[in-house]
């Protein structure tokens, strides 16, 4: 998570990641009920690496240097 944090810009985070990130939440939050925070906190980190890597197949990964002007 820290190397997730600091790896890109605030900017790319909340327009890479944010979308994805809400999405995950709310999958979890509507479907996920195990009755154990440990296992619903794992599925949703699972479903948001899932979802982030269904979206980078789409679109294609960005390279940094793109942004850098």
């Amino acid at each position: 998570m820290f190397r997730l944090l600091t790896s890109i810009s605030a900017g790319e985070l909340f327009k890479r990641q944010l979308p994805v990130f809400l999405v995950a939440f709310l999958i979890a939050e509507l479907f996920y009920k195990f009755h154990s925070f440990t296992l619903e906190c794992a599925a949703f980190l699972v479903t948001w690496f899932v979802l982030d890597g269904a979206l980078q197949l789409l679109i294609g990964p960005r390279s940094p240097e793109r942004f850098q002007r």
